[in-house]
Parts: C-alpha cells; sequence; structure tokens
C-alpha cells in the first residue's frame, strides 16, 4: 500500500527506552523506596505512588541534580535511536511522531535530550510534572482525580486511558494517518492498539504485559492490527527498516 502520512506512536519506559524511569530513579537514588513501592503498587495508583516516593526522596535530601544525573544514565540501546533517526529523516513518508506514555514530563524530555533526541517527537502527551522552589519533583495525573475520568472499560490506569489519547490526536491531526506503527509493551498499551485498523502495524516487545493481553484478549476484543515481535532493540530496529 501507498504510505504518504505516517503515525509513529511509542510508549516510552521498555519500549524507547531500555528500562523503565519512574522505577531507575529509586533503584539508583533509594533502592529501599524502590522495595517499597513494589509492596505498595497494588494498593496505591502508581502515579501517585511515584510523586508519594518522590517526596519521601526529596526528604532525604536528594537533589534535582541527583535525579537528573540518574535519568541521563538510564539505559537507552544506541540501536533504538538509530532506528528512530532513520525513520525522522526517511523523505519518502510524511512521518509523524507521537510518544504516548505514563511516565512523566520531565523524565521523558531530560533523557531524550541526554540521547540527543530531544526533536524527535511532535507532542508528547504523558502525566504533568515540574520542578518547585525547594528541588522538589512534583507529579500529579494526566486525568485530575478531582475532575471527570476517562470512560475506558480496557483496562487503563486512571490516570490516562491511551486509547482515548491517541482517539484524540488523531483527530487534531486531520486529514489522518495512511498507517499508524505503534511500539509499546505493557498492558496499558492495549487499549490504544484495539483502535488501530488492518494496515496498522504493532511493534510489541516480547515477554511483556502487552504481549500477554493480546495472546489472551486479542482475539475477543477484535484486535485488527498487524502484530511483530520484537525483545531486543536490535531487533526493533530490523523491524522499521523492513517498513
Amino acid at each position: 500500500m501507498s504510505v504518504e502520512r505516517q503515525l509513529i506512536v511509542f510508549d516510552f519506559d521498555w519500549s524507547l527506552a531500555d528500562q523503565d524511569s519512574d522505577r531507575w530513579i529509586f533503584e539508583v537514588l533509594g533502592p529501599d523506596l524502590r522495595r517499597k513501592m513494589k509492596s505498595l503498587k497494588e494498593t496505591i495508583q502508581w502515579t501517585d505512588l511515584v510523586a508519594q516516593s518522590l517526596r519521601e526522596l526529596h526528604a532525604r535530601g536528594a537533589t534535582r541534580e541527583d535525579i537528573e544525573g540518574a535519568l541521563k544514565m538510564m539505559p537507552f540501546h544506541p540501536a533504538m535511536k538509530r532506528a528512530v533517526l532513520k525513520a525522522k529523516e526517511d523523505t519518502s513518508t510524511k512521518s509523524t511522531f507521537l510518544c504516548l506514555s505514563n511516565a512523566n514530563s520531565v523524565f521523558i524530555p531530560t533523557i531524550l535530550k541526554e540521547r540527543g533526541l530531544d526533536t524527535l517527537f511532535d507532542e508528547i502527551i504523558t502525566n504533568p510534572a515540574e520542578w518547585d522552589q525547594s528541588g522538589l519533583l512534583k507529579v500529579r495525573r494526566r486525568v485530575d482525580p478531582s475532575g471527570p475520568q476517562h470512560k475506558c472499560l480496557v483496562g487503563c490506569q486512571p490516570n490516562m486511558c491511551k486509547g482515548e489519547e491517541l482517539e484524540a490526536f488523531i483527530a487534531r491531526n486531520q486529514p489522518g494517518f495512511d498507517r499508524i506503527i505503534y511500539v509499546g509493551d505493557g498492558s496499558n498499551d492495549f487499549c490504544p492498539i484495539l483502535r488501530m485498523r488492518s494496515q496498522d502495524v504493532v511493534f510489541c516487545r516480547r515477554h511483556r504485559g502487552l504481549q500477554k493481553r493480546i495472546d489472551n484478549e486479542g482475539e475477543s476484543c477484535g484486535l485488527k492490527a498487524q502484530i511483530q515481535y520484537w525483545a531486543g532493540a536490535w531487533e526493533a530496529e530490523e523491524l522499521f527498516s523492513q517498513l
């Protein structure tokens, strides 16, 4: 098929980057807090738990420089960087790049800038975050818990429905796209790929939540998109080269 307009959507943690930024920070700067998060994740909404843990880390004396330093050393595979830069530079197709992530608006840009990818995305949709005057990183849900909630019935976290966000982005960017490529790994990437068509392609990272949901629920939920699997970033680079 002829592809004139293409949307390339990336989840961030374990999809574009080769780690989970929310967890990495605490593994580097406060392993006991990381352990505590593991024990609390079933009882506290994840974005709220990250915010709570950042407050605890700040109370211990961790600085903005400490957090930014940890983010800058987070694993990021060179093959993935090569893949996205080549796709970005390809003039045969007009590609729009969207980041759709449950991380936050400080973690993602800090890591992208360190890797020379700060101009990669046309838009980053994620949880808002900002530094206050004391150096505390304040993170909050994209969907405010005190306001209207999203309507997702597929199992998205309360802070964001990636499916609704994807559809809203497409609506803002008419006349739409001939093809969508979605790169994801987690169970919360299942909702947006259900909104995709038969000409669209999912690059699913193996052995993680998204593959489990595709295997268990894909057929019953009417999944139409083509599925391509990868485990290491070098395999994702191969998939991009075959587009």
